[in-house]
């Protein structure tokens, strides 16, 4: 039972400080049922949800121009054996921005379905932003179907359900700042393979990635969702060269490459025809 269940069943149900023996009710005195209730929990539930969409909505439309469909499951990933995200909602938000393309979650931060918990679900959407997607995977605005034969779909779905696994990441990105991810396995990938580089691929068979830096060049957090604030969590491709440096120097060399990235322009953005920085 979440939060809001457990509200309205606490409102509904009478004291039990002073027990009394059950009187008849009057004809006029409706009747509660758990049916009722789990209903209204679910209305409630329902309306926060939608209050998140459109926070997030008027948010990235702040940043770029937003697509009215979003990348997403014929059947929720979550009923397949894959990672649960507070909702079944698994989504991916397309935003174009000039000549580049956002794609981000949508659904990390939906409150709990059926976990407890008070706040916007993870608390935290990831994205990915990039100019550099072939002109087969990119499509036109109204178009978003294309974008998942490409290399930025693929990472960012990986990264996401890695997250997902470990129920967000708000707490290491406090703990520890940017955070580095790998994925091993490149040579498997359906678009990866094809669509990136030599330069981004350890001799392990590995890519990489950075969490949490450096910060966009637009708000990353939102102060006005109905349960909590939520960050938005870049994701930024890193070359070979750069996956080695930090596995050699831990949260040193993380940090120094945030700040690479930065002095070399390169910032949050993910290129795969940049050059190392390291």
């Amino acid at each position: 039972m979440n939060f809001f269940k457990k509200l309205l069943l606490s409102l509904k149900s009478p004291s039990t400080q002073h027990v009394q023996p059950p009187q008849p009710l009057e004809p006029s005195e409706p009747v509660t049922s758990s049916n009722s209730i789990e209903a209204e929990a679910e209305t409630v539930n329902q309306a926060v949800r939608q209050a998140t969409e459109a926070c997030l909505d008027r948010h990235w439309g702040s940043v770029g121009m937003v697509e009215r469909d979003v990348l997403s499951y014929i059947i929720s990933p979550s009923f397949s054996g894959g990672p649960y995200w507070p909702s079944t909602r698994q989504a991916y938000r397309v935003v174009r921005r000039g000549d580049a393309v956002i794609i981000a979650t949508e659904g990390m931060s939906d409150p709990f379905d059926d976990v407890e918990g008070l706040g916007n679900g993870f608390e935290m959407e990831l994205f990915i932003e990039t100019a550099d997607i072939p002109a087969h995977a990119r499509g036109s605005f109204g178009e978003v179907d294309p974008l998942k034969r490409s290399w930025a779909f693929e990472l960012v779905e990986h990264v996401a359900k890695t997250v997902a696994d470990a129920g967000g990441i708000t707490h290491q990105l406090d703990q520890h700042g940017a955070l580095s991810l790998e994925i091993p396995g490149f040579s498997q990938s359906h678009y990866m393979c094809d669509q990136l580089p030599k330069l981004f691929v350890t001799d392990d068979d590995s890519t990489g990635v950075l969490l949490g830096a450096p910060n966009p060049d637009f708000p990353a957090r939102l102060d006005d969702m109905p349960l909590s604030p939520v960050r938005l969590v870049p994701l930024v491709l890193i070359t070979a060269a750069e996956l080695e440096y930090v596995r050699a120097g831990g949260r040193t060399a993380r940090e120094d490459l945030v700040s690479r990235l930065k002095a070399a322009g390169i910032g949050h953005l993910s290129s795969p025809h940049r050059a190392s920085v390291v």
